[in-house]
């Protein structure tokens, strides 16, 4: 039956109405920026930035895409090399540098990179959503930078779903692995026995995308950087270095390509394809460290306990008061672990 002029913009009304509520309601259930947060965050955009990259920088070409890399060297021998693979829909500067630094500071070289379509990374060809790119061919672009560095092999780091391409990597070449850290992430992200991610949390990071990171220019796009990482803290608590996030983040909106929203969907893809790597990990003998947070609203804690069960060589390191995010507060007890691991691969 055809509706009569006017009878569908009036249907729609409470729609609309039911929408903005419901858009409005998401908006108030995330956490709120201090008067502190949105002073610092203002003397920011006000003052001179400090140069975020200090290490060598380059490109590694993989399957069509040149993959922006920086390499931070310590200043005398180099025990080894360390790659650092992002999580979803993050680039290379999402790796803060006092994480890198106690790295570098026990002679290891970091090797951080920008995922396929954030930072500086570049890709010849768009995103097919009839053939996406999986998993394993973002392991391919970790290989790629060991090629162009000249490297043999290195300690694989990755977080989330970076963790998840750390043990692709590890899987399918276990010759260019040292050791494996895999960190807040899962051999099997739809696994029926666990746990899984907390229904608050998708809901929230898009309520902080529709606050701040629409309209609100760059403090807008600084503003959804630390809303989004207080929601991926979950439970946990302790305080955010805001002043190095705000920083951080306006250096990327000035000097590089900003952010990409698609490449997290692109990137979600890619893990809903991988599957279970339940079974080849269970083949690994290399050294493994796997390292998760008890208050991961994201990725459950029983994800890592998974892993661990899995792994036949494995050692693990469970946070307290850490969740879905690298605390400040446990980023020493983290490094501390991981030099001790290597030194494991190394032998």
């Amino acid at each position: 039956m055809k509706l009569p002029n006017g009878s569908l913009k009036l249907t729609n009304k409470p729609i609309v109405v039911l929408l903005c509520g419901l858009w409005l309601l998401g908006c108030a259930a995330i956490p709120k920026l201090s008067k502190q947060d949105k002073e610092t965050i203002k003397y920011v955009t006000k003052h001179s930035l400090p140069e975020v990259i200090i290490g060598e920088t380059g490109f590694a070409s993989s399957q069509g895409h040149q993959i922006w890399f920086e390499r931070q060297k310590p200043s005398e021998n180099i025990k080894g090399s360390v790659v650092l693979i992002m999580g979803n829909g993050n680039d290379a500067l999402t790796w803060p540098q006092s994480f890198i630094s106690p790295l570098v500071n026990q002679g290891y070289e970091v090797i951080r990179f920008d995922h396929r379509g954030t930072g500086l990374s570049i890709s010849e060809e768009k995103w097919n959503r009839k053939k996406p790119y999986t998993l394993n061919d973002m392991a391919n672009d970790v290989v790629a930078i060991l090629d162009a560095l000249g490297l043999q092999k290195a300690h694989i780091v990755g977080v989330s779903m970076g963790g998840m391409i750390a043990q692709i990597v590890a899987i399918e070449h276990p010759e260019r692995t040292i050791s494996l850290t895999s960190i807040m992430s899962s051999g099997d992200v739809m696994d029926p026995d666990l746990s899984p991610m907390s229904d608050a949390v998708f809901p929230q990071m898009v309520s902080a995308v529709l606050r701040h990171g629409l309209f609100g220019g760059k403090k807008g796009q600084i503003k959804r950087q630390i809303v989004h990482r207080r929601i991926l803290m979950g439970r946990a608590t302790g305080e955010i270095d805001v002043r190095t996030m705000a920083e951080t983040s306006l250096y990327n909106l000035k000097r590089r390509n900003g952010y990409n929203i698609m490449a997290a969907r692109h990137h979600y893809t890619a893990i809903q394809l991988a599957g279970s790597r339940y079974s080849a990990l269970g083949e690994l003998t290399i050294p493994t460290l796997i390292i998760h947070g008890a208050e991961d609203p994201v990725m459950p804690i029983s994800h890592g306990k998974k892993l661990v069960s899995v792994l036949p060589n494995a050692d693990s390191l469970w946070v307290k008061n850490m969740g879905h995010d690298l605390p400040d507060a446990a980023m020493k007890t983290i490094t501390d672990k991981m030099v001790l691991h290597f030194g494991k691969g190394s032998k």
